[in-house]
């Protein structure tokens, strides 16, 4: 083959590549669960059975195992980046991890399973849209699966995977694996989100059974493996929101010759889709326009889906600045300076009533002062704590906010991006907390 033809052949199959990428559906997960549950393990068994680890990756996974006197490959080292981890043989860091098979593409948030890392499994978590829960199948439910079973339950994860891991352990036993089911369904009774999707899958991620491949070990389990399951679920699926918000964050102004009188709101669609021609109102203001054109780049489109980032062009020459929010008509949200909320408190230094904080709300932020501090929840879904002193470091608890201005929201379970806001502490600027409005 000439050199032309390779170029020729390189250049139209990148184009093949660069086509399938667009159509590949992302879908962003969390894993969590306790120590030595096997979350890394699982992570990095994944990244060599798909094929995602490059050889220098291996070949150093490979001789750390040796160093350290095992005869099998120490999976965990793939995703265990920092030297506290690696020492400690636990997560600490949220770690991000991207891949892609032949069907989808992935982005796996590794959460810490350590109690005293909560908050950054809230962190995690936070934009996924599935989640994996390991349970090491010798200890069964523990703890921190309360709290982890919890945590996706607040935060709303529509599609979470059971993961019972170690199965190698219990000589894959069914009796194990129905008791851990068992436990599990019970959570999921007391849970005020009924919308939630379990599945549950045995497996061993050190050995890797049901992770990518079927296994051998347990025939009397008829579902399917983790990476089938994983590559089955629709990112577009898991979206409950259905009203569409579209918060203002900046105003373009080109003032050039050739876009003289352009006047285009730059923000990204959040709850459902947009096209030329809807009606929509712009809040605070309470006015009415019709869109009039969807720009992205140099680019106009008819419509514009949820999540896509791009700036709108409206009918009418009407005030619109940044923090300004579009809306389609008749479906506007709460607009308010008082927040009923559940946080997660993220800070060494106690949340107490009547302290001063600034919230941040999308694009929009103000000074906000705790009214009340109503309960301390149990993540074990046993009940509250009522009329707490004081709220501390990874606890989850219910608060009443007043505001300095209004805020345009609405409740988590509505959704999900415009009813969750930081708390900001103003004498050291550290994000102390996140909340999911009531």
């Amino acid at each position: 083959m000439t050199n032309v033809l390779k170029q020729q052949w390189k250049k139209e199959n990148n184009k093949d590549i660069f086509k399938e990428r667009k159509k590949m559906n992302v879908l962003k997960i969390a894993t969590a669960g306790s120590v030595d549950d096997g979350k890394s393990t699982l992570i990095g068994r994944i990244l060599y059975d798909t094929k995602s680890l490059t050889d220098d990756k291996l070949e150093a996974i490979e001789e750390k195992s040796k160093q350290r006197g095992f005869d099998y490959l120490d999976f965990s080292l793939a995703t265990d980046g920092l030297v506290a981890e690696r020492e400690q043989g636990i997560t600490i860091d949220v770690a991000h991890i991207y891949f892609s098979t032949r069907k989808k593409s992935f982005i796996i948030a590794d959460t810490p399973g350590h109690i005293e890392y909560t908050r950054n499994m809230v962190t995690g978590a936070s934009t996924a849209q599935a989640s994996i829960v390991l349970i090491d199948a010798r200890n069964g439910v523990v703890e921190q699966t309360y709290r982890h079973f919890f945590i996706n339950n607040l935060l709303r994860i529509k599609d979470v995977v059971i993961a019972i891991n170690k199965m190698d352990l219990v000589g894959f036993s069914e009796e194990k694996y129905n008791i851990i089911k068992r436990e599990i369904e019970y959570l999921a009774s007391k849970s005020e989100y009924k919308n939630q999707n379990l599945t549950f899958i045995p497996m061993s991620a050190l050995q890797g059974d049901n992770v990518v491949t079927k296994s051998e070990n347990t025939p009397w389990y008829s579902g399917e493996t983790l990476m089938h399951h994983l590559e089955r679920l629709n990112s577009e699926d898991v979206q409950e929101a259905t009203q569409v918000r579209f918060p203002v964050q900046t105003v373009i102004r080109p003032k050039t010759d050739q876009y003289h009188d352009f006047r285009g709101y730059a923000g990204k669609i959040y709850g459902g889709d947009l096209e030329v021609g809807d009606a929509v109102t712009v809040l605070p203001s309470q006015t009415k326009s019709t869109i009039k054109t969807i720009n992205f780049f140099d680019k106009e489109f008819a419509k514009a889906k949820n999540g896509s980032s791009v700036t709108i062009t409206l009918e009418d020459n009407v005030n619109v600045s940044r923090g300004d929010m579009l809306v389609k008509v008749s479906e506007e949200p709460t607009i308010t300076k008082e927040l009923n909320a559940t946080i997660c408190w993220m800070d060494k230094e106690p949340l107490q009533a009547s302290q001063k904080y600034f919230i941040k709300h999308g694009v929009n932020d103000a000074q906000a002062k705790i009214t009340q501090l109503s309960s301390i929840i149990k993540t074990d879904f046993s009940g509250k704590i009522d009329n707490p002193s004081e709220l501390e470091l990874n606890q989850i608890g219910d608060i009443q906010l007043k505001l300095s201005k209004p805020l345009l929201v609405d409740p988590f379970n509505k959704n999900k991006s415009n009813g969750s806001f930081i708390l900001i502490n103003p004498k050291t600027n550290n994000t102390v907390g996140v909340g999911f409005i009531r």
